[in-house]
């Protein structure tokens, strides 16, 4: 009876090493512990490994893009190789690839007429476009106003921002050239155009982001000024072009805007989301990245990436939860998920 106790006991001990070991070999090398972020009611975990396939590798390319959010709650982010659509969960249900959807270095969601449209500004490939969500279909291609429309003499376009008005009016930043924006009709039709390049006041030094602000009224633009000195802007324009204030200075590299109801998340390149109240106040900083080899670099490999540490943040949208995805500037192709932990009451 010794004998056979003791040869169970020395069995059972092989087969949980056995099993020990096989859980090590086979768990995924994206498998980390969430890491919490933020402050107050701006607190985030991030939820480890979402978006990555079974084997933890990126399945969308390089990223220069941004990500937007529809009814349903689906995710989608651009990448150079077209739009992938995520669920809530990280699985890759649709993506719109080829010609059509590379590198759209911005996109909005709007609803209209009870369907889900996706406004896009394609910096390469010079132009603007409109399509469905549901089925990828082209609906408004818009680019380069002749001379004749705009009274100007454009050589290089290159829009890498874009944003709708409550008229429906479309607004173009050609962020990557010129530093002007140009405003259009919902049929793609030159309207006007505003700014200039520089370091002025009411001039913009690389106009990189932009999105409607609804959280005054009437709305407003809100644009990104990348490169403006010393240190990155917001600023407010109404929706004619005209100058309203400065919102904010001393943002880093400040690429996108995103808002839910009175907040605003401002990815910056250097590897952090600044979250701003309604007043336009700093309530909580996400991501930071201190490390001067990574921070700001398009060229960190998915074996370099840490978990809560952003390297180029370029994209962020909010979901009907506030919980936020956030893509970075990255060749391997990185998108994540942060779950928001408290709420405002004034959100419920």
């Amino acid at each position: 009876m010794k004998v056979r106790e003791m040869s169970f006991r020395y069995a059972l001990s092989v087969c949980t090493q056995s099993i020990l070991l096989l859980v090590f070999i086979i768990r995924p090398i994206y498998a980390a512990d969430p890491v919490r972020m933020g402050c107050g009611v701006m607190t985030f975990d991030t939820v480890p490994g979402w978006g990555l396939d079974a084997e933890g590798h990126s399945q969308i390319g390089p990223t220069h893009g941004n990500v937007v959010v529809d009814r349903q709650g689906q995710i989608y982010t651009s990448s150079n190789l077209g739009v992938f659509v995520f669920t809530p969960d990280g699985k890759i249900v649709k993506r719109y690839v080829g010609k059509d959807y590379t590198s759209i270095h911005d996109m909005k969601m709007r609803n209209e007429g009870g369907q889900d449209f996706i406004y896009g500004a394609r910096n390469k490939a010079g132009e603007g476009i409109k399509f469905e969500a549901a089925t990828g279909a082209i609906t408004l291609r818009f680019g380069i106003p002749s001379k004749q429309e705009c009274g100007l003499e454009i050589e290089k376009w290159a829009p890498t921002a874009i944003t709708v008005g409550p008229d429906h009016d479309i607004y173009l930043a050609d962020g990557y050239a010129s530093n002007r924006i140009f405003r259009f009709s919902k049929e793609g039709k030159y309207r006007s155009h505003f700014g200039t390049k520089g370091n002025g006041l009411k001039e913009f030094n690389t106009a990189h982001g932009m999105t409607l602000d609804d959280r005054y009224d009437p709305p407003r633009l809100l644009i990104c000024d990348r490169n403006h000195k010393p240190k990155g802007r917001l600023v407010h324009y109404d929706l004619d072009g005209r100058y309203i204030e400065e919102v904010i200075t001393g943002l880093g590299m400040p690429t996108s805007v995103a808002i839910l109801g009175d907040y605003v998340a401002v990815p910056d390149l250097h590897g952090r989301i600044v979250i701003l109240d309604k007043s336009n106040t700093i309530i909580a900083v996400l991501g930071s990245n201190t490390d001067p080899k990574t921070r700001g670099n398009f060229k960190v490999p998915h074996e370099h990436w840490k978990e809560g540490i952003f390297s180029g943040t370029h994209g962020s949208c909010w979901d009907a939860s506030g919980n936020l995805y956030v893509q970075d500037w990255n060749s391997s192709g990185r998108i994540m998920k942060l779950v928001r932990v408290f709420h405002d009451q004034t959100e419920m």
